[in-house]
C-alpha cells in the first residue's frame, strides 16, 4: 500500500519532490481485515486530501478474497450457518453474522440459475455419465448419489451437462429421468434437484 500511496502522490516517501505538490502523506490507520491466515490488522496510508483509495485493502472492505470461498465451501458440505459461525469464530477469531453468510451464499444463486438454463449444443458425440456419492443436508447429513453428465464436444472439449441428486440408491429409474434431459438439444442442462455440492 506504500507503494499505492507512492503511486497516487506521484513522489516517493521523504522524496523533497513532494514539497509543495498540495498533497502529502498524513500517517496510517489501523485496520482489521479477514483473511485465509486469520484476522490481519494492517496500517492504511492516510494522505491530507483523503482522496487516496487503497486498491489492496479497498475502503470499507473488511474481508480479503478466500473468505467468501471459505463460507462457500462450508455451506457446501451440508454445514449449518450456526456451524459455519461457530467455525469461522475459531479461525478467524471474529463473529460472523448470519446475513452476511446469508449474503454470500444467495450471491451465487443467479449464477447457478444461468448455468442450469444455459442452451446445450445440438451434437455430444461422447457423453459420460456416472453418479458421486456426497453427503448432503436435507434435514440431515446423509450420502445421496449426484448423476453427473459430461459431454466431448466436436472440438474435443468437455462440458458438465448436469448434475442430479438422487434417491438413497442409484438406479436405473433415476437414469432414465437422467439421460434425456442431457442427450436432446432441446433441453436445458438441469434437472429437478440439482446438487451444492
Amino acid at each position: 500500500m506504500d507503494a499505492e500511496t507512492a503511486e497516487h502522490l506521484g513522489y516517493e516517501k521523504h522524496d523533497p519532490a513532494g514539497r509543495g505538490s498540495g498533497n502529502s502523506r498524513n500517517g496510517t490507520s489501523p485496520k482489521t481485515v479477514l483473511t485465509d491466515a486469520g484476522a490481519v490488522t494492517v496500517a492504511i496510508p492516510r494522505d491530507r486530501n483523503g482522496s487516496f483509495e487503497p486498491k489492496l485493502v479497498p475502503k470499507h472492505a473488511r474481508r480479503l478474497a478466500g473468505f467468501n470461498e471459505q463460507i462457500l465451501s462450508l455451506y457446501a458440505r451440508g454445514m449449518s450457518v450456526r456451524d459455519i459461525r461457530s467455525h469461522l469464530a475459531g479461525m478467524y477469531g471474529v463473529e460472523v453474522s448470519p446475513d452476511l453468510i446469508s449474503k454470500v451464499t444467495d450471491a451465487v444463486a443467479d449464477e447457478l440459475a444461468a448455468w442450469q438454463n444455459r442452451p446445450l449444443d445440438a451434437i455430444w458425440p461422447i457423453i459420460y455419465i456416472d453418479a458421486l456419492w456426497i453427503k448432503i443436508r436435507s434435514g440431515s447429513v446423509a450420502s445421496k448419489p449426484v448423476n453427473l453428465a459430461v459431454g466431448v464436444d466436436m472440438d474435443g472439449c468437455k462440458d458438465v451437462h448436469g448434475l442430479w441428486v438422487g434417491d438413497e440408491r442409484e438406479g436405473a429409474t433415476t437414469w432414465m429421468t437422467v439421460c434425456p434431459n442431457c442427450t436432446t438439444a432441446e433441453s436445458k442442462t438441469s434437472a429437478s434437484s440439482p446438487a451444492t455440492a
